[in-house]
């Protein structure tokens, strides 16, 4: 299958198209297959996926206003470089908001609730190889079954909306630093909440989300192709993210074939 036949099978012609270009491509951003520079053409994006230029447009409109992509007049447009600033700002409110969501969590422990995330830790320390795609979804789903949890399932989604730049460094990360590190703060705050001790939650998620701040000017160090200039340039154009999208998608379908 040609890398354009694989994105457009991925699209539900019955739904609307422009929020689902919009989550392919945002994924695509956050995971970093599609790196800093890469070109992104609204007419290529349109002919692969058998659609008009408007709904694709929408989504780049959407990705632009995250800082996800830069549309550069007279230049078309490319993936941005990763916002130091907008990293800080992202894990500053996610830590506000989750703060709160433990401490809720903690003043009336729920055993059914307590009984998932221990499932979800066991198939965090379980998942077999380092596919920094498929710690990333377990700890997705670990954060947002916390906010559900507390019944603050809204508040989750607009974390969702502010973390992209902060996600685009977690998948750096992790191919970086040992995950089992993660999985023992997230096993701790779980500890925190089951014993009603708001304030070893407090603390334990504070540390959790802290954690970007020591891994942050490493990462920085070790992919300085990734990150903002100085004076905040953008990226210069290159080509390739049709393909980029064919090799993520790829992998998808790989790792469904293996569970």
């Amino acid at each position: 299958m040609t890398a354009y036949g694989v994105i457009s099978s991925e699209l539900e012609h019955g739904r609307a198209i422009a929020p689902q270009l919009y989550a392919r491509l945002r994924a695509a951003i956050i995971d970093n297959t599609l790196a800093p520079g890469d070109r992104i053409s609204e007419s290529e994006v349109a002919q692969a996926c058998s659609v008009s230029r408007q709904p694709v447009r929408e989504a780049f409109i959407k990705l632009a206003g995250e800082g996800l992509l830069a549309i550069l007049p007279q230049r078309g447009t490319v993936v941005s470089r990763i916002s130091y600033t907008a990293v800080l700002d992202a894990r500053f409110l996610r830590e506000a908001i989750e703060a709160d969501i433990v401490a809720i969590l903690a003043q009336s422990p729920d055993r059914a609730l307590i009984r998932e995330l221990r499932h979800q830790l066991k198939a965090q320390l379980n998942l077999h190889g380092r596919d920094p795609q498929q710690f990333a979804a377990l700890d997705e789903r670990f954060h947002r079954s916390l906010a559900e949890g507390a019944g603050k399932g809204g508040a989750w989604t607009l974390i969702e909306g502010l973390k992209a730049q902060m996600d685009r460094v977690r998948f750096l990360s992790l191919g970086h630093f040992p995950r089992e590190k993660l999985v023992a703060q997230h096993a701790d705050l779980v500890d925190a909440i089951e014993a009603g001790d708001g304030a070893a939650a407090n603390a334990a998620i504070r540390g959790h989300l802290r954690e970007v701040l020591s891994d942050l000017p490493q990462i920085r160090a070790a992919c300085p192709e990734f990150f903002d200039p100085a004076g905040g340039k953008p990226p210069e154009p290159t080509n390739a993210p049709i393909t980029a999208l064919a090799k993520q998608h790829a992998r998808a379908h790989q790792g469904g074939d293996r569970q």
